[in-house]
Parts: C-alpha cells; sequence; structure tokens
C-alpha cells in the first residue's frame, strides 16, 4: 500500500509504503521487503526485512527471518536476526535461535530456544547481511 500526497510543485510522492500477504494466502519460497512488511497469511521459506516486520496472530513463517524490527504475534518456526528491536507478544510461539539487540516478551509469549543479544556497537548484522558476518 502506499499513500500519496501532493507536493508543492503538483507532482504526487509516495511517502509511505509497505506489503502485505493476507490471511488465507500461503507463500512457498523466499520473500524480500524494502519496506516495512506485514504478514496475517503463512510463508514457507526465508523473510528478508529491510523494515519493520509484523506478524499477525495467525501468520506464520516456517524458515530464516532477518529484519531490522520485528513484531511478532503469530507462529515462527526458525532462526531470527533482528539488528534492532524484537516484540514478542502474548500470543506468539517461537521455536528456534534468536539474534537482536533488544528483546521484549509479554506474558504467555511462547519461546521454545535460545537467544542471544548485543550492544548496539555490535549489531553490525544488518537485514542484507548475513548473520554470521562479523564486524571488525
Amino acid at each position: 500500500m502506499r499513500i500519496k500526497q501532493k507536493a508543492e510543485n503538483g507532482t504526487t510522492e509516495s511517502t509511505s509504503s509497505y506489503n502485505v500477504i493476507s490471511a488465507g494466502t500461503t507463500v512457498k519460497g523466499d520473500v524480500f521487503s524494502d519496506t516495512d512488511f506485514r504478514l496475517d497469511g503463512k510463508i514457507e521459506g526465508d523473510v528478508t526485512c529491510n523494515g519493520k516486520l509484523v506478524i499477525g496472530p495467525k501468520g506464520a513463517v516456517k524458515g530464516k527471518i532477518i529484519a531490522k524490527n520485528a513484531e511478532i504475534s503469530g507462529n515462527v518456526e526458525g532462526s531470527l536476526s533482528i539488528s534492532g528491536a524484537l516484540a514478542l507478544k502474548a500470543t506468539s510461539t517461537v521455536k528456534g535461535e534468536i539474534s537482536t539487540q533488544s528483546l521484549e516478551i509479554e506474558a504467555n509469549a511462547k519461546l521454545d530456544g535460545t537467544c542471544s543479544m548485543r550492544q548496539a556497537s555490535q549489531a553490525g548484522t544488518t537485514p542484507s547481511a548475513s548473520s554470521d558476518t562479523e564486524k571488525k
């Protein structure tokens, strides 16, 4: 979805955009988004998001997730590499490894796996880089 505004010179510009996969939709394969991304459907594959990834209560990912920030309310089975903030909401279920700078877990959220946290100066991983890359 793109929100358009009229600039002073009369041209129309996109001011914000994000991607959505709605409930009832299943994607088999890898997904890449340059902007914020909301998932209410299912993805069987890796997800790379250069913005904020929001997985709704009925959303699910079976694969690796790499994002700047993420808010999980649904199900994730796989590793998460989040360079900024990760929020696990009360309805979330995560099975896998988490690597993030900041983590918020609400009561009743389920996490079955490991979590490593790094300081901002150590957060050399960007969504477009491998999570195994170390910055020296």
